[in-house]
């Protein structure tokens, strides 16, 4: 019998996730060649998911608990539920019931046949906001560009994994996970499956323009160094416009000594380029600030407590 480990990060879901993971339940049983184990990781939820999670996982061995120290953001979650995960096969999914669990077995069936070491759901339409699919469009641009994601790859919500590539990802022991970078420089036998996004079973979403952004620099700081080669090439393409515009002006001089000297424009082109050298040096320093913290062994999360870990023997 093989094992499906699920892996849910909770955040502002006290509403939402016992309905998640009853479906779970619910679905994994019409299937006697697999049993289930649910990981759910409370990222210090402001709300009482704990005390939900704790009523749940009182009823149901099955359901396991931690308990994070403070909000480490949704992929440290995931890592610190991939590091208890002891399931063949490995499900994460949101805790806020859009994940479309009634079609899992297309996501686990291919694994098995092993077609892919991953598969995924494919949304031909996101259920969310205007601003939400922006900074997923954003963030899909900044993927193929910086990390080679493939074009036609679709990272979503939902997907399963084989054991052997979550055990090659929490190999990453640094701070700043960004799960895209971490699956993409491990494996490129991914499988997208298409299906529909449902609707949120309550509440709204929690991902707001900052931690879209802080999830941004994660990917392109922690798997590239593009922005910095893009860095040196604009610093080159600058230095020989700045010569080239040196040399206009004293020529012109030359040519007509009456040429009055201009004191906006030279403001304007002074502003600008010390703007470009000022982003330049901002992102040198988020590379150096990344680099310290990571040296000093900053944690990737850290777990207060957690439930029911040690009743896997019990029936």
């Amino acid at each position: 019998m093989k094992l499906l480990s699920f892996v849910i990060p909770c955040y502002g879901s006290e509403n939402t996730i016992e309905f998640v993971i009853n479906e779970i339940i619910e679905i994994v049983s019409k299937r006697k060649d697999f049993d289930y184990e649910v990981i759910c990781v409370n990222d210090a939820s402001p709300d009482n998911v704990l005390s939900v999670l704790k009523k749940v996982a009182d009823n149901n061995f099955k359901i396991k608990v931690a308990d994070l120290a403070k909000n480490f953001g949704k992929h440290s979650a995931v890592m610190a539920g991939f590091s208890m995960a002891s399931g063949d096969y490995i499900v994460s999914l949101d805790d806020d019931g859009q994940c479309p669990m009634d079609r899992l077995w297309d996501l686990i069936d291919p694994l098995v046949e092993d077609n892919a070491d991953m598969t995924m759901a494919e949304y031909p339409k996101k259920k969310q906001s205007a601003f939400k699919n922006l900074g997923s469009h954003i963030n899909s641009l900044m993927s193929r560009t910086l990390i080679n994601k493939p074009k036609d790859l679709q990272f979503s919500n939902f997907f399963v994994m084989k054991s052997y590539i979550i055990k090659e990802i929490l190999k990453y022991e640094n701070p700043y996970p960004y799960l895209e970078g971490l699956i993409l420089r491990t494996t490129n036998r991914i499988l997208g499956v298409k299906m529909e996004e449902r609707e949120r079973v309550a509440g709204r979403g929690n991902f707001t323009f900052f931690k879209s952004l802080s999830l941004w620099i994660n990917g392109f700081t922690a798997f590239s160094v593009k922005p910095l080669r893009l860095a040196t090439f604009i610093g080159i393409i600058f230095a020989i416009i700045g010569f080239v515009f040196e040399i206009v002006i004293v020529i012109n001089r030359l040519i007509n000594p009456n040429v009055p000297m201009g004191y906006s424009s030279m403001l304007a082109v002074m502003l600008f380029i010390g703007g470009i050298i000022m982003l330049m040096l901002g992102l040198i320093g988020e590379y150096i600030g990344r680099i310290y913290i990571s040296i000093n062994n900053s944690p990737q999360y850290v777990i207060r407590n957690t439930y029911q870990f040690d009743n896997d023997k019990k029936e």
